[in-house]
C-alpha cells in the first residue's frame, strides 16, 4: 500500500528541517527491527559520505514506501526522543488499515461517531493525550479477530489508561468497516455479584435487541444461564462481525459469563483473567506510567498551558507519580478549578495523602486510595497479610522470590505461585529478563501501602531482620546472588527503620561486615550507610562512626581491587587509637595462630591524611572531573572511553556511559545539572540526559581534531556550550543546543586551544592556547575582545610557551593563566600582570582553578602535587599529597567547602578546604640506609629539604638532622662500629657524620659526578662508593687513601662484597655497560672482566656460600655465573620485560627474580628449571602484577617466605608461589626494603616520602 498523499506531504513539507536534526543509524536500527526497510537499505544509505546525506537518502526512501514505514519513523523519532520532530509528523500519522473515507481526521469519522455511540463507547475524556504505539498495538491484535473469533486483553496496574485506550483503538473507520461492520459494544463491569453481572447482561441484551424488528424482541433472561445463551444468540446470529468491548473484569467467574465464541476485548488489572475461557488469546501490556512528556501535555491541556509555560512543580508531580495517567489527569482536573496549587497537590502527592486527590468524573473511584484498596481487597485473607509485607521494599528496588522466601517461612515454589498470582492481579511487576525473576512494586503502590501500614511499619522492618537473623544465624550470605546482595545492601536500612539500634550499632561498627560488604558491593554502599545512619550510630559513639567512615573514605580505592585486599591488613594501617584498628588487631593475632601473616605498621601516627575521600571510578588516566552545580554529584571520564557519574559523599557510582570511541577528554555540568557534554579524541562532542544516561546531541561535523575542552555558560539564562580543539583555525567555537550546527566559531588563535571557560557573568569567554596567549571572546558576538600575551611574561626561556587553562576569580576582575611552572594572575580590564605563582622549575602546572566563593586557588602538578594559594597574599596555604602520578584537574566546589582532583593515577580525590594546610610533616627520600640494633630500629635517608635525617624507626624520633645541604644527598649509609653515617652527593663529594653528634669526620672528594652508592666494610674501617662518573673508589675513609677501580665505561648503580669475611677483599660490580667485574679492593687490581649481557645489567646478587653470581638484566635475562671460573652455569629466560632485581634463597638452591611488568619467577639453581611464577592472574588496576616493578626480593632464613617490593610490598609462599599477604603504601614505587635478620620487621619509603616500619603480628 502506497503511503498516504497527506503523509508524504507531511514529509516534503518538514523534510529540510528533519534533514539537519535527525541521526539516521540511530533510527534505522528501530525501523528494521519493525520490518521496515532492509539491512541493504540500511547499508546504502550508510555508505553517504556524511550525516546530512544519510539523511536525505532514509528521507527519499521513505517517500517510496507504505504507511507502516511512516509509523516506524515517527516511532523511532519518539524513542529516540526527537520529540519536536514526532510531534511535526504526528498530526499526519496514517494507520495500518485500509484506507478511510474522505473527510476523515485520525480515521475518526461521523459514521465511527454514530457506530460507537449506539454501543455506548464512552467519548474521548476532556483532556486526551494520544499513546498512538500503544494504540496501534491494540488494532493491530483486533485486526486479527478479523477471521476468527478470540480475545484481546489490555491490562495494566490500576490508573494505567487502560479503558481510554480500549475505546480510542477502536475509533478507527477503517478496523470498524473491515473487521467489525456488526458494530462495537462496551460493557463496563467492575466488581460485581452473581445478581449485579445478570443485570448488567439483561441491559445488554436489551440494546441489541432494540436494534431489531419486533419479532426479535424477548423478555429479559432470568438465570446467568440463559442469559448467557442470549447473548451467544445475538452475538453469532443477529450481530456477526461485532466487537463485545469488557471493560474492568476482575474475577473469571464474570469472564466465564461470556465465553461464547465471538469477538471480544477486555480491560484488567489481572493479565491472566483469559486462561479461563476458550479461543485465540492476544495481550497488550499497558507501561504504568506516561513518559514525562506525555504528562506534561496532560497537565497542560487541564490548565489551558503550553508545556514550556508550566511551573518546575508540574514535572515534579509527573515524576513523583512515574507518569500514572490516573494520577495525573486526577490532579490535572483539580488544577483547572484552583489553578494556583501546583505545590500545594505536589506536596500532598509527596505526603502520599491519596485521599484528597480525588473526584474524576471518569473514573469509578471517589479517590486514588480507594482505586488502590479495590485491587488488594480480591485477594485471600492469608495473601493480603503477605502483600502487607511488601510495604518494606525500597521504591525502585527489585527482589528475587529467595527473599521473600526467608522472610514469610515458605517454599520458594510456594512463594513464586503467590508473587505470580499478585503479578496476574496487576499488584506487582516482574523483570523476567533477570534469572532468577525479580519483583518490585510500582511507586504509587508502594506510597499506598506505607500509607495505609504507617502505624506498623516499625514491625514489619522488626520482621525483616528477625527472619534475617534466624535464617542466617552462622553468618551473612556471601554469594553474590541477587538474594545476597538484597540482604547486604538493606539489612541496615531495614534495621534502623525497625528501630533496633543496638543490632545496627554491633552490625556498622563491626570489621566483619565492613569487609563482606565492600567485597560484595564496594565501598560506596558502606559511606552511604554511615552518612545515612549517621545521627542513630553518633548517639552510641560518633567517634567510631567517623573512624570507620574515614577507613572507608581513604581505603575505598583499594577495597575496590580485584583481587579483593585483606580488609584486616589495610584496616592494620589505621590509627592505634582506632575502633577499627583495635579489631583488626585482635582478627590478625587470632588468624596468625592459624598460620596467616600480618603486619603492623609501627609508625603510622606520625603520618597526616589530608584527604576525604579516594575514588577509583575508572580504568586507566582520569583527563577530566567536575562537580554538578549542587554539589551531590561528581562527573569524571578518561582514557576508558567511559563517562562515569557518582556521589560525591560515598563515590557510590549513580551513572556509566560509553561515551565516545577514543579518550574522554573532559566533562562538564550545565547550570541545572539536567545535562552533561563531553568532548573526545573522536573529535566529537555529546550532550547526555543526566538522569537518563541518554544521549541527545552529537556535534561531529566541524572539529577536525581531537577536542579538549568543553564547558557550559554558568546559568541558564541563555544555554550555549563552549568548546576547543587541536584545529588550525576553527578551534574554538559555541553551541546552541537547538541547533544541529555550532552557533559561533572565534576566530584568532592559529595553534591547538587547550582550555575555554565563560566570565562569571558570561559576558566574555576565555580561550588558552598553544600560541602562548588567553583570548577574551565577546559571548554575544563572538568578537575577539583583548589578547593576554603570555608567552612576553615568560621570557626567560626561549621554550615555546603552552598555555594549559585559564580561570576567572568570582568577581571577574582577574584571570589567571597556566603556563610552563607558574601561574600568572591578570587584571581583566587592562591586560596587566598583577603577580605570579612561580613553582620549582621541574614541575609543570597542569591545571588551576579559582575558588567561586573564597581568594582561594587550587593548583595542579606534574609531581603529582595539589597546592592551594591565597591570591590576595600569594602565600601557599596548603599541600594535597596524596595522587600517585600527574594530577590533571583541579576544581573547587561550588560552595569552596571540598576541592576535587583527578590524576594518572586513576583515582580522584576529595579535600576539605578548611582541613588541609601545609604540612608540617617532613618527606623522606627513597635512598635509605637501615640498621637493625637488638629492639631498636635505625633509618636514615635525606629529607625533601635536602637534610640528612637519621631517626628511631619505630617512634619516628629524629636523632640526628643534618644543615642543608647545597648539593643534593644521592646515597646514605650507616656504620655500626663507630656510630656513623655517610652520604653521597650530586656534585660527587662523600660526607662521614658522627652519631648522634652530626660531627664532620671526613669529606672526601674525589667522583666527578652524582654518588650512586655507598657502602661501609663489615669492620667499618673503609668506605665503598660507585658513581655515575662509571668508577668505584675504596676510601680508607679515617687517613684519606683512596682505592680507584676504574673500567666500566657507563654509571655504576651498585656493587657487593662477594663475601661478609674480612679476609676477603674482593668486589662484584656491575654497569648499565653491561659488564660484571670484579676487582682486588686492596691492590685496585680487576681480577675478572666479562660482557654479561646485551642490555643494562639492572641488579647482582652473591649466593651465600660466595661461589656463585646471579645477573639481571635490561636484556629480559637473568644469568647464573661461577665466582670462580666466571664461567656461565645458567641463561634463564621467560621474563618479558626487563629483570630489575634478583636474590638467591638462603640454602642457595633457588633464585628469584623480579621483572618491569610486576611478575616474580623462583628458579632451581641446581638445573635452571622454572619452580614457580608467582600469582600469575593477580593483575591489578594498572595493569601489572605488583603496582609496579618489582624492585627488591628477599628469603626468609628458612627460605619459606619471599618478600617483595615494587608499587606495594607483598609476602609469597616460596613452595606454592602464592601470595600470603599485601601491604599497600600511601605511595607506590618502593625502592627497596631492609629486611631484619629474623624476617619480622621490614622498611621501606615511598614516592610520597613517608618512612614504613612495619613489624610481623605474632
Amino acid at each position: 500500500m502506497a503511503l498516504e498523499e497527506r503523509s508524504r506531504s507531511c514529509l516534503l513539507r518538514f523534510r529540510h528541517r528533519l534533514e539537519q536534526d535527525i541521526k539516521p543509524s540511530y533510527l534505522m536500527d528501530h525501523m528494521i527491527s519493525d520490518d521496515v526497510l532492509t539491512v541493504e537499505e540500511e547499508e546504502r544509505i550508510r555508505t553517504k559520505p556524511n550525516r546530512k546525506d544519510q539523511a536525505a537518502a532514509l528521507l527519499e526512501l521513505l517517500l517510496k514506501k507504505d504507511n507502516r514505514a511512516y509509523i516506524s519513523f515517527y516511532n523511532a523519532l519518539v524513542k529516540e526522543a526527537y520529540d519536536d520532530l514526532a510531534h511535526l509528523l504526528h498530526e499526519d500519522l496514517p494507520q495500518t488499515f485500509p484506507s478511510k473515507p474522505n473527510g476523515s481526521c485520525d480515521g475518526f469519522t461521523s459514521y465511527v461517531q454514530m457506530v460507537l455511540s449506539e454501543g455506548g463507547v464512552p467519548q474521548r475524556p476532556v483532556v486526551f493525550v494520544s499513546r498512538p504505539e500503544l494504540v496501534n498495538q491494540v488494532r493491530e491484535k483486533l485486526y486479527r479477530l478479523q477471521k476468527e473469533a478470540g480475545w484481546v486483553t489490555i491490562f495494566g496496574m490500576a490508573g494505567s489508561g487502560k479503558s481510554v485506550l480500549a475505546a480510542e483503538a477502536v475509533r478507527h473507520h477503517g478496523l470498524i468497516g473491515e473487521c467489525f461492520p456488526g458494530g462495537i459494544h462496551w460493557l463496563s463491569i467492575g466488581q460485581l455479584d452473581k445478581p449485579d453481572l445478570l443485570a448488567k447482561i439483561q441491559s445488554l441484551c436489551f440494546r441489541l435487541e432494540q436494534s431489531l424488528d419486533a419479532q426479535s424482541l424477548h423478555r429479559p433472561p432470568n438465570s446467568l444461564d440463559e442469559a448467557k445463551e442470549r447473548l451467544r444468540f445475538l452475538m453469532l446470529r443477529k450481530y456477526p462481525r461485532s466487537l463485545l468491548i469488557l471493560d474492568d473484569i476482575w474475577d473469571s467467574m464474570v469472564l466465564k459469563a461470556f465465553d461464547i465464541q465471538c469477538r471480544i476485548l477486555l480491560t484488567t488489572r489481572n493479565r491472566s483473567l483469559a486462561d479461563s475461557v476458550s479461543g485465540a488469546k492476544h495481550q497488550v501490556e499497558v507501561e504504568s506510567g506516561l513518559d514525562e512528556n506525555k504528562g506534561l501535555e496532560i497537565l497542560a491541556l487541564y490548565t489551558n498551558t503550553k508545556p514550556k509555560g508550566l511551573p518546575e512543580e508540574a514535572r515534579s508531580i509527573v515524576r513523583e507519580c512515574k507518569g500514572s495517567p490516573l494520577v495525573v489527569s486526577l490532579i490535572g482536573a483539580l488544577l483547572k478549578e484552583k489553578p494556583n496549587r501546583w505545590v500545594y497537590y505536589l506536596r500532598q502527592l509527596q505526603q502520599k495523602q491519596f485521599k484528597r486527590i480525588r473526584k474524576s468524573s471518569s473514573y469509578d473511584y471517589d479517590a486514588l486510595d480507594q482505586a488502590m484498596s479495590a485491587s488488594i481487597e480480591v485477594l485471600p485473607e492469608e495473601h493480603r497479610e503477605l502483600y502487607r509485607d511488601l510495604t518494606v521494599l525500597e521504591k525502585d528496588i527489585k527482589i528475587p522470590a529467595q527473599v521473600l522466601s526467608i522472610l514469610w517461612e515458605l517454599e520458594p515454589e510456594e512463594v513464586e505461585d503467590i508473587l505470580e498470582e499478585f503479578v496476574n492481579k496487576s499488584l506487582l511487576f516482574v523483570d523476567n529478563h533477570n534469572r532468577p525473576y525479580l519483583y518490585y512494586l510500582h511507586d504509587l503502590q508502594l506510597d499506598f501501602l506505607v500509607e495505609q501500614n504507617r502505624t506498623q511499619l516499625e514491625s514489619l522492618h522488626a520482621k525483616v531482620v528477625r527472619q534475617y537473623q534466624q535464617h542466617y544465624r552462622d553468618g551473612p550470605p556471601t554469594s553474590g546472588d541477587e538474594e545476597c546482595l538484597y540482604w547486604i545492601r538493606f539489612l541496615t536500612h531495614h534495621m534502623a527503620k525497625a528501630n533496633l539500634t543496638q543490632e545496627l550499632y554491633s552490625l556498622m561498627f563491626s570489621l566483619d561486615w565492613v569487609t563482606t560488604k565492600s567485597q560484595i558491593m564496594g565501598p560506596a554502599h558502606l559511606i552511604n550507610d554511615y552518612m545515612e545512619h549517621g545521627p542513630i550510630l553518633d548517639k552510641e559513639n560518633n567517634e567510631v562512626r567517623s573512624q570507620f567512615q574515614e577507613f572507608l573514605s581513604l581505603n575505598g580505592h583499594q577495597l575496590e581491587q580485584r583481587p579483593f585486599p585483606d580488609v584486616v591488613q589495610l584496616a592494620l594501617s589505621q590509627p592505634h587509637s582506632s575502633e577499627v584498628y583495635k579489631q583488626a588487631l585482635v582478627q590478625a593475632q587470632d588468624r596468625t595462630s592459624r598460620g596467616r601473616l600480618y603486619f603492623d605498621w609501627l609508625n603510622k601516627d606520625s603520618v597526616e591524611s589530608l584527604s576525604l575521600l579516594v575514588i577509583h571510578p575508572h580504568q586507566g588516566s582520569i583527563y577530566s572531573a567536575c562537580f554538578s552545580h549542587d554539589g551531590a554529584k561528581i562527573a569524571s571520564c578518561g582514557a576508558s572511553k567511559t563517562l562515569k557519574v557518582f556521589k560525591s559523599t560515598s563515590g557510590e557510582k549513580l551513572t556509566e556511559i560509553q561515551a565516545h570511541d577514543d579518550e574522554v577528554l573532559c566533562c562538564a555540568f550545565s547550570p541545572d545539572d539536567r545535562l552533561l557534554a563531553t568532548c573526545s579524541s573522536d573529535r566529537k562532542v555529546k550532550v547526555w540526559n543526566v538522569e537518563r544516561a541518554m544521549l541527545l546531541r552529537v556535534f561531529e561535523e566541524e572539529h577536525e581534531e581531537q577536542v579538549n575542552h568543553c564547558q557550559f555558560t554558568n546559568t541558564t539564562r541563555r544555554l550555549l556550550l563552549a568548546t576547543c580543539s587541536n584545529d588550525k583555525f576553527m578551534n574554538a567555537k559555541l553551541w546552541n543546543l537547538n541547533k544541529p550546527s555550532s552557533q559561533n566559531t572565534m576566530f584568532g588563535h592559529f595553534e591547538p586551544v587547550n582550555h575555554c571557560c565563560f566570565s562569571p557573568d558570561d559576558t566574555y569567554v576565555s580561550t588558552a592556547s598553544n600560541d602562548g596567549t588567553v583570548k577574551l571572546f565577546q559571548v554575544s558576538s563572538a568578537n575577539e575582545w583583548k589578547t593576554i600575551n603570555v608567552r612576553d611574561m615568560l621570557v626567560e626561556s626561549d621554550e615555546e610557551v603552552l598555555v594549559k587553562c585559564s580561570t576567572w576569580t568570582a568577581d571577574g576582575k582577574r584571570i589567571i593563566c597556566a603556563a610552563k611552572n607558574a601561574a600568572l594572575v591578570f587584571d581583566v580590564e587592562t591586560s596587566d600582570l598583577l603577580f605570579e605563582i612561580r613553582t620549582n622549575r621541574l614541575s609543570m602546572v597542569q591545571y588551576c582553578h579559582a575558588c567561586p566563593t573564597s581568594n582561594l586557588l587550587a593548583i595542579a602538578f606534574s609531581n603529582y602535587a595539589v597546592e592551594l594559594w591565597d591570591l590576595e597574599s600569594n602565600k601557599k596555604m596548603a599541600d594535597c599529597s596524596g595522587h600517585l602520578s600527574w594530577v590533571q584537574r583541579v576544581q573547587f566546589s561550588p560552595d569552596g567547602s571540598q576541592l576535587l582532583s583527578c590524576s594518572d593515577d586513576q583515582t580522584v580525590r576529595l579535600w576539605e578546604t578548611k582541613k588541609v594546610h601545609t604540612s608540617s610533616a617532613v618527606c623522606l627520600k627513597r635512598d635509605s640506609d637501615v640498621l637493625y640494633n637488638g629492639e631498636e630500629i635505625i633509618v636514615s635517608a635525606a629529607d625533601n629539604c635536602n637534610r640528612l635525617q637519621v631517626r628511631e624507626g619505630r617512634t619516628g624520633t629524629v636523632l640526628f638532622q643534618s644543615e642543608e645541604m647545597s648539593s643534593r644527598i644521592r646515597c646514605t649509609c650507616l656504620c655500626r662500629r663507630p656510630s656513623a653515617v655517610a652520604l653521597g652527593q650530586e656534585d660527587g663529594t662523600v660526607q662521614l657524620l658522627e652519631l648522634p653528634s652530626g660531627k664532620l669526620l671526613a669529606t672526601l672528594i674525589g667522583h666527578t659526578k652524582t654518588v650512586l652508592h655507598c657502602k661501609f666494610s663489615q669492620e667499618g674501617q673503609m668506605l665503598i662508593t660507585s658513581s655515575e662518573d662509571t668508577t668505584i673508589r675504596v676510601w680508607r675513609w679515617q687517613s684519606g687513601e683512596c682505592q680507584v677501580l676504574q673500567g666500566h665505561t657507563e654509571q655504576v648503580r651498585c656493587f657487593s662484597l662477594l663475601t661478609n669475611s674480612p679476609a676477603d677483599t674482593r668486589l662484584l660490580s656491575w654497569s648499565y655497560d653491561g659488564t660484571a667485574k670484579m676487582w682486588d679492593m686492596q691492590s685496585g687490581e680487576k681480577l675478572r672482566d666479562i660482557e654479561a649481557h646485551r642490555g643494562a645489567i639492572l641488579s647482582c646478587d652473591v649466593s651465600p656460600g660466595g661461589c656463585l653470581f646471579a645477573t639481571a638484566s635490561a636484556d629480559q635475562t637473568a644469568k647464573l655465573w661461577h665466582s670462580e671460573s666466571w664461567q656461565c652455569v645458567r641463561t634463564l629466560s621467560g621474563h618479558q620485560d626487563c629483570v630489575r632485581s634478583c636474590r638467591f634463597s638462603w640454602d642457595g638452591r633457588r633464585l628469584a627474580t623480579g621483572d618491569d611488568n610486576g611478575e616474580i619467577r623462583l628458579w632451581s639453581v641446581n638445573d635452571g628449571t622454572l619452580l614457580k611464577i608467582c600469582s600469575r592472574d593477580g593483575k591489578d588496576a594498572m595493569d601489572s602484577l605488583h603496582g609496579g616493578w618489582v624492585t627488591d626480593l628477599h628469603f626468609s632464613q628458612d627460605d619459606s617466605l619471599l618478600v617483595s617490593t615494587g608499587g606495594y610490598v607483598k609476602w609469597w609462599d616460596v613452595e606454592k608461589g602464592e601470595a600470603l599477604q599485601t601491604f599497600y603504601p600511601t605511595g607506590t614505587a618502593l625502592k627497596r626494603i631492609h629486611v631484619s635478620p629474623d624476617f619480622t620487621t621490614f622498611v621501606t619509603i615511598d614516592n610520597i616520602g613517608i618512612l614504613y616500619v612495619l613489624q610481623r603480628v605474632v
